[in-house]
């Protein structure tokens, strides 16, 4: 019987794999090892650029955990992506009637036609805080893969 040759992880492969993203805690931030795995091509976007950076030269079976700090994930918490927001802006990117509660993501137009979020921090009277930084900013996190397939 011939066995067949470990295929390895080149920039642009196409994958099958079960994934997990955690806090260092072990609290799942997404995890496909519950359910159906999932199938992406790297640097089609589907996973963060330093996740799909791990995943260069892994072979088919393999099963590993990385850590990452803040720096090599999703970078620090930047204060300056503390911002204030007026409620006429606010409200020119909200549907009519629309109603916040602190912790909910705000989507907001950009200049450009381009999208941004930001977490609401607190409303006030005449603005709105709003927390620019990525929701992982700061945060130490584990990603876990077990590749399945490589095509």
């Amino acid at each position: 019987m011939l066995n067949k040759p470990q295929v390895t992880i080149t920039d642009g492969a196409f994958l099958t794999l079960h994934y997990r993203l955690s806090a260092l805690d072990g609290q799942d931030i997404v995890t496909t090892f519950d359910e159906n795995p999932a199938t992406l091509q790297l640097g089609g976007g589907q996973l963060a650029p330093f996740l799909e950076a791990s995943l260069i030269g892994l072979t088919e079976g393999a099963h590993k955990v990385f850590e990452f700090t803040p720096e090599q994930a999703f970078g620090p918490r930047n204060p300056d992506l503390l911002q204030r927001v007026s409620l006429s802006t606010l409200e020119q990117n909200s549907e009519e009637g629309a109603a916040y509660e602190i912790g909910d993501l705000v989507d907001f137009s950009a200049p450009g036609g381009g999208r941004f979020a930001g977490v609401l921090r607190e409303m006030g009277e005449q603005d709105a805080l709003f927390d620019f930084n990525h929701p992982l900013a700061g945060q130490h996190v584990k990603f876990e893969v077990r590749i399945i397939g490589v095509m």
